[in-house]
C-alpha cells in the first residue's frame, strides 16, 4: 500500500496556512451565473483575508495505485490522519482545476459549540480535495459532503462558492460538535440570470424541496437543529437554516451584511431602496437581504472586479471620509475592527476591500471553449483596491515565479506579495494624493490584459485544434510572462512613489513641492484645537521689537 503526503492546500496557497490558525471571520465572495454575465461565463470571486504571505501553488494531474492513502498534516507538520486516495487526481492552479471548476469560501463561524476538534477535515482540505477529484460543481458537493460524513469535519461554519462552466452553487456547512462525526449542510444552485454575495455570515434561510438539480441538503439538517434546541417544529414557523445555525450580533451583522448590501446596491441600483440599511446596522426586525438578485445589467469581468474594490464610497459609510480617514482620506482601518472607549463598544466599518487581504481572485469558466482555454483564474495579491489581476489559464503547467516566492517575516523584491504590499502600505501616508498614480498603472495593465484576451484565446483555440501541447505551452508562456511583467511594473511604481513623495514633499516639475494638507482638514484642526496653532499678531511690527 502506497501513502501520499499532503500539507493541506498544496495547490491553492500556503497562504491559507497563515491565517487558518487565527480563526478569523474574513473573506468576501461574489457569485455570477452565466445568464448574469456579459459574455456567458460563470464567475466567482474570493478575497482571502488574514495575516499571511500568499504563495500561489499548482499541482499536476496524477494517477495513483489501488489502495493508496493520502496523509493529512497540520501546518506544523504533525500527522492529522489519512484518507483513501482516488485513482486519478486533476491538475489544479490556485483554486481552479483543469476542468474549469473553481471554489472559494467565506468563514461564517456559526455556533461555535458545533466545532468538532476530533474531525479530520478542515474546510481548506475539502476545497483542495474537491478540486482534485471533481469535474463539476455537483461532483464537488458530492466529494465534500461524503468526505466529512466519512472522516469528520473540524472547522467552524463555512460557506462555499462553487462554479463550473455551466452552474454556480453555494453551500453552507457546519459540524455537529464534539463526538458527532459529520456535518449538517445545504447547497443551492443559483437561478440563471442571478448573482449572489457572501461575507462571513450564513445566508441560506428557508429550504426549498430537495431536488438534485437545484437544492441538496443533509438528511438530518432540520432534525439535528430541533435536537439541539435551535429550532422548534411546534412553533409553526418554517425552518430557517441561518437562524438555526448562526447567532448574529449587532457587531457581526455590521461586519458581514454591510458588504452584501454594498455589492447588491451597486449591481442593481434600481433595487437599492429594497435593500434596507437597517439590516446591516443590526436593527431588530429588519428584513434580511435576498439570497440572490438579478443585476440591472449583465456583468462583465471588469464589473465584478470593481465590486471587489469597494469601501462604501458615496454612501453614509464611506471610509474615505471623516476624521478616521485622516487628512488624506485613507479607507483603511487597523485591526481590531471592534474597540471600546470609556466602556462603550464601537466598530469600524468592515469594507470589501481591506489591507488585510492576502490574495484574491476572480474566476471565469466558459462552456464554449476547451477547458484549458475557457478557465481563467484572474489572480492578485494584497489589497484588492491596489492589486493588479493577472490571467492564469486553467491549462498552464507553470506559474509566474514571483507569485510563488517569499515569507511573511522577510521583505523581498522577488516576492510579488511584498511588492504589492509595499505600494499599498506606502500609499496610506497620502492616500488621496498617491491613489491616482496607482490607479493609472493598474488601469493601464488590466486594460491591456483584458484587451488582449480575445486575441490570445483565438490563437490558443486554433492551436488546440491541431496541437494541444503547443496551445498549452502558448498559454503558459503568456500567463507567466505577463504575470512577471505586472510585478516588474509594480516595482517601478514603488520606486517612483518613493522618489516622488519624499519627506512630505511632492516632486513635480514646475510646481511647489510643499503641498501641505487639504483645507477641509486644516479647518477641522482649528475647530478642534482652537488657538493652539494660531499666530497672534504683535502690537508692534517685527522691526520694532527689541529682539
Amino acid at each position: 500500500m502506497r501513502k501520499l503526503t499532503r500539507v493541506a492546500l498544496a495547490a491553492a496557497t500556503v497562504a491559507l496556512s497563515g491565517w487558518a490558525g487565527e480563526a478569523a471571520r474574513a473573506c468576501t465572495n461574489v457569485l455570477v451565473t452565466k445568464g448574469a454575465s456579459a459574455d456567458g461565463s460563470t464567475m466567482i470571486t474570493y478575497a482571502c483575508d488574514g495575516r499571511f504571505h500568499a504563495r500561489l501553488r499548482r499541482s499536476d494531474a496524477a494517477d495513483h495505485p489501488e489502495g493508496a492513502k493520502l496523509t493529512l498534516r497540520s501546518w506544523g507538520g504533525k500527522v492529522r490522519g489519512e484518507i483513501p486516495q482516488v485513482a486519478h487526481t486533476y491538475a489544479v492552479v490556485g483554486l481552479m482545476n483543469e476542468h474549469q471548476l473553481a471554489i472559494s469560501e467565506t468563514t461564517t463561524t456559526g455556533r461555535e459549540e458545533l466545532t468538532d476538534p476530533d474531525g479530520l477535515l478542515h474546510y481548506f482540505d475539502l476545497m483542495q480535495l474537491a478540486l482534485e477529484r471533481a469535474r463539476t460543481a455537483r461532483e464537488a458537493i458530492d466529494v465534500m459532503t461524503s468526505l466529512v460524513a466519512a472522516h469528520g469535519y473540524q472547522s467552524t461554519g463555512e460557506s462555499f462558492s462553487i462554479a463550473d462552466p455551466n452552474e454556480v452553487w453555494l453551500m453552507e456547512m457546519i459540524g455537529k460538535g464534539p463526538g458527532r462525526r459529520g456535518a449538517v449542510w445545504v447547497a443551492l444552485r443559483l437561478p440563471e440570470g442571478t448573482i449572489s454575495a457572501y461575507a462571513n455570515g450564513m445566508r441560506i434561510r428557508e429550504l426549498p424541496p430537495a431536488d438534485p438539480d437545484w437544492a441538496r441538503y443533509s438528511p438530518d439538517v432540520v432534525d439535528f437543529a430541533a435536537e439541539k434546541g435551535y429550532f422548534d417544529p411546534a412553533a409553526g414557523r418554517p425552518f430557517d437554516f441561518a437562524a438555526a445555525y448562526d447567532a448574529p450580533t449587532v457587531q457581526s451583522r455590521r461586519y458581514t451584511a454591510t458588504r452584501v448590501w454594498s455589492i447588491f446596491r451597486r449591481a442593481a441600483p434600481s433595487q437599492a431602496e429594497s435593500f434596507d440599511p437597517a439590516f446591516h446596522r443590526g436593527e431588530a426586525g429588519a428584513t434580511p437581504y435576498p439570497l440572490w438578485i438579478r443585476p440591472d445589467r449583465k456583468l462583465a469581468l471588469a464589473d465584478v472586479v470593481a465590486l471587489m474594490r469597494d469601501h462604501y464610497e458615496g454612501t453614509p459609510y464611506d471610509m474615505t471620509t471623516g476624521l478616521d480617514a485622516g487628512p488624506y482620506g485613507t479607507p483603511n482601518r487597523w485591526r481590531p475592527i471592534a474597540w471600546e472607549v470609556d466602556g462603550e463598544k464601537h466598530s469600524w466599518e468592515r469594507p470589501i476591500s481591506t489591507p488585510q487581504t492576502g490574495f484574491s481572485f476572480v474566476s471565469q469558466s466558459r462552456s464554449w471553449l476547451p477547458d484549458p482555454i475557457g478557465g481563467v483564474y484572474w489572480y492578485g495579491v494584497d489589497d484588492t483596491w491596489t492589486t493588479c489581476y493577472v490571467p492564469l489559464y486553467a491549462g498552464i503547467d507553470r506559474l509566474p515565479p514571483s507569485f510563488t516566492l517569499g515569507a511573511l517575516d522577510r521583505f523581498s523584491w522577488e516576492s510579488a506579495w511584498w511588492v504589492f504590499n509595499l505600494v499599498a502600505n506606502f500609499a496610506n501616508l497620502k492616500f488621496s494624493v498617491m491613489a491616482p498614480e496607482i490607479l493609472a498603472v493598474q488601469r493601464e495593465l488590466e486594460g491591456h490584459l483584458l484587451a488582449l484576451q480575445p486575441a490570445v484565446e483565438k490563437v490558443a483555440a486554433e492551436l488546440w485544434a491541431t496541437d494541444p501541447a503547443l496551445a498549452r505551452r502558448y498559454l503558459t508562456d503568456y500567463s507567466v510572462s505577463h504575470g512577471e511583467e505586472v510585478v516588474r511594473r509594480w516595482r517601478e511604481l514603488a520606486e517612483a512613489l518613493f522618489t516622488r513623495h519624499n519627506d512630505g514633499y511632492v516632486a513635480e516639475e514646475g510646481q511647489d513641492p510643499e503641498r501641505g494638507y487639504p483645507e477641509e482638514w486644516l479647518r477641522e484642526v482649528v475647530r478642534r484645537q482652537g488657538d493652539r496653532h494660531r499666530l497672534v499678531q504683535p502690537e508692534k511690527a517685527a522691526t520694532e521689537l527689541p529682539y
